[in-house]
């Protein structure tokens, strides 16, 4: 069985050569620590959700509520990236409501009747603290004339821009990249809220990994969020480093969940 590496969840197309950097940097550092049979590129047709997270997978990054909800227990945390980008404090984001530049939104509850975009039903920026941020006002009724599931984040944020939806919610993080490589398309969307916050979306690797290999993947991340040499890696990802979050932090996104479902509002409607 080959190892497989893959970063599914900032993946634009436009990113590809970033992303490959990034992996080429990671990649000699593990070969120079000993590792054998690496992959030689990163896998870019691996989804953000994937059906499990299988012991082939060496290196990726996974979004925090699937790995306490249909991940759990399948893969280990490599440590959580913090980011260059609006809405992230240190390894903690957030995700934001996104509306057309034109939309006569100027509060969530101006969403209300709308069309509702969100990228996948296990996402906790597109769906888990929406749905925490809406459930309040939902009062256990549906808000929406109706909610799309779509598959992408990226992917809602250029159809919000040619008013193919009334709103969407996606990663703080995607949307900085998605207006930093489609710049054409950022004027035509504006930040309408943000929702709670959130540990920020984890690398991992999976749970079969052996523990000599864990250590020295967490030893490369650090090497390569910490020198000199690999400034423009960084730059390219606006990474601005990789620390250890608690478990707890993570388990805690389950109590966005357990509070939407007593407010009455378990699924985004």
């Amino acid at each position: 069985m080959s190892a497989s590496a893959s970063l599914p969840m900032y993946n634009l197309p436009e990113m590809r050569p970033v992303n490959l950097r990034f992996w080429e940097a990671l990649r000699e550092l593990l070969a120079e620590a000993g590792l054998r049979n690496l992959p030689q590129s990163l896998s870019f047709e691996r989804p953000p959700v994937p059906e499990r997270i299988g012991p082939e997978v060496l290196f990726s990054q996974t979004c925090g509520y699937p790995l306490e909800t249909i991940f759990r227990g399948q893969a280990i945390r490599l440590g959580t990236p913090c980011y260059h980008a609006p809405g992230c404090d240190g390894p903690t984001h957030c995700g934001f409501f996104i509306v057309p530049a034109g939309s006569e939104a100027r509060t969530l509850s101006n969403l209300g009747g709308g069309v509702f975009l969100f990228n996948h039903r296990h996402s906790n920026s597109g769906m888990n603290l929406p749905r925490r941020a809406l459930a309040d006002m939902a009062k256990g009724r549906p808000l929406f004339a109706c909610a799309v599931e779509t598959g992408s984040q990226p992917g809602n944020l250029d159809r919000v821009a040619r008013g193919e939806g009334d709103a969407t919610a996606v990663d703080c993080v995607t949307y900085a990249f998605w207006c930093r490589h489609r710049p054409e398309m950022a004027p035509k969307v504006r930040v309408l809220a943000r929702t709670p916050p959130s540990p920020a979306i984890p690398f991992v690797t999976s749970i079969a990994t052996p523990a000599t290999t864990v250590t020295i993947l967490r030893a490369a991340l650090r090497i390569v969020v910490h020198e000199q040499r690999y400034r423009a890696v960084r730059e390219g990802l606006m990474l601005a480093d990789i620390v250890d979050v608690p478990e707890a932090r993570y388990r805690a996104l389950l109590d966005y969940e357990r509070e939407a479902a007593a407010l009455g509002y378990p699924a985004l409607a």
